[in-house]
């Protein structure tokens, strides 16, 4: 059994493994902490990325979690630019790339995930971009000038971001998605629509129902997208947003319980005692729902690790919150609270100017509040929240009357 001197080990050098570390030291935790990345960067939060960053109104330095000499000034080890390459739960260890090893009492996963590659031929040009991390924000970036041609693949939140940032620059944009809608297994057909539109209104060519068949080009560049039905599509760069997926390679090899991420109880802890997990990487339990969740968002980012870090420390923490994330496209900005699986929902309220995109969109189920989205209406995640924790049947026809206070349902 690991000895008490042994530091607490974070893997993953990210939003969610520094707001780990800052967690341990406001608990009072005085024991080493070691926050081991494979990025050369500090810890740095991503939404920005395909927000602010790419759009060239927030410098590179307000990425950063926190400023460089924090981590030393609270006593925290960090190792960037180091691969942790296994674990070995027994002996309570982690080797690195460069054959250290690093001997922990707890260990927290904050390993993130990476973005699924296009599986078609002609993915491997330059030219071809994905977003996860700062360098590829800084990429994309660069292609996204007045007049030149971006082909997007899929309409998920991040490609829809990227298209929006790319026709704020004066770009011109092709999204192509294989669904009827964009976030249509997100959100339903009765709000992508709202999304279809926003766009189509920015001047987006938007091609639904579409299968990449290869990417074309000339010298090792990209050129086009070549579909299904033979249409090529022209373009200057293409951006691939087709989802991202949870980095388990490590846990898996270590024999913890993987399923759609790492599995995790109510506490963040995995099928090994001194193990756990946090951010975009765990899938779990979520009391409230009753069901495991793995949410891909900055609030899971931010949340998670205080949990796990208090759950580490032997406190009883729970992590129950209501999933939350956001998102800014053109003049339209959105808060989304709750959970709702594909096909859940029996019926969709709509309270405000849904035409004008002035609206709060309500997912139900049995007359009980799933989740709740606010478009351009703001100060209202509060009583949203306590409405889908609450589990309360309401009557669907004041909760789409705006002169009814949402807290008084």
């Amino acid at each position: 059994m690991a000895g008490s001197e042994r530091p607490i080990v974070v893997v993953g050098a990210s939003l969610g493994g520094a707001k780990a570390a800052q967690a341990l030291r406001e608990a009072g935790y005085e024991g080493g902490i070691v926050l081991i990345g494979e990025e050369h960067e500090r810890p740095y939060e991503r939404p920005p990325l395909s927000k602010g960053f790419l759009l060239g109104k927030e410098p590179r330095e307000k990425i950063y979690v926190h400023p460089p000499q924090w981590y030393a000034e609270h006593d925290v080890t960090l190792r960037l630019g180091t691969p942790v390459v296994s674990i070995d739960p027994a002996a309570h260890t982690v080797t690195l790339a460069d054959d250290g090893e690093v001997a922990y009492s707890k260990l927290l996963l904050t390993t993130g995930s990476v973005p699924r590659r296009l599986p078609v031929p002609g993915a491997d040009q330059d030219g071809v971009l994905y977003l996860r991390r700062v360098e590829d924000g800084e990429r994309i970036k660069a292609v996204l000038r007045p007049g030149a041609r971006i082909a997007v693949i899929g309409a998920g939140w991040i490609g829809l971001e990227v298209a929006a940032a790319a026709r704020s620059a004066g770009a011109h944009v092709t999204v192509l998605e294989a669904a009827e809608l964009p976030l249509l297994r997100v959100l339903g057909r009765e709000v992508a629509e709202v999304f279809a539109d926003l766009h189509r209104d920015h001047g987006v060519d938007l091609r639904f129902g579409t299968q990449v068949a290869e990417l074309t080009g000339t010298g090792g560049t990209v050129n086009g997208v070549r579909l299904g039905d033979g249409t090529l599509v022209d373009a200057d760069a293409v951006v691939v947003g087709i989802g991202i997926s949870p980095a388990t390679a490590l846990a898996e090899a270590a024999g913890l319980t993987v399923d759609n991420g790492i599995k995790t109880d109510q506490h963040l802890r995995t099928s090994d005692p001194d193990v756990y997990a946090a951010g975009d990487v765990a899938n779990a339990f979520h009391p409230l729902f009753g069901t495991h969740l793995r949410v891909e968002h900055w609030a899971n980012a931010v949340n998670q690790p205080q949990t796990a870090a208090r759950a580490m420390l032997g406190e009883d923490a729970v992590y129950d919150r209501v999933p939350y994330f956001f998102s800014d496209q053109y003049d339209l900005g959105l808060e989304y609270l709750g959970y709702v699986a594909p096909g859940d929902y029996d019926q969709v309220v709509f309270r405000g100017d849904r035409a004008g995109r002035e609206f709060i969109a309500f997912w139900l189920s049995g007359g009980r509040v799933l989740a709740g989205m606010n478009v351009n209406v703001w100060d209202v995640t509060d009583p949203i929240r306590e409405l889908v924790r609450s589990q309360r049947v309401v009557d669907p026809a004041r909760l789409a009357d705006p002169d009814v206070p949402l807290d008084k349902l």
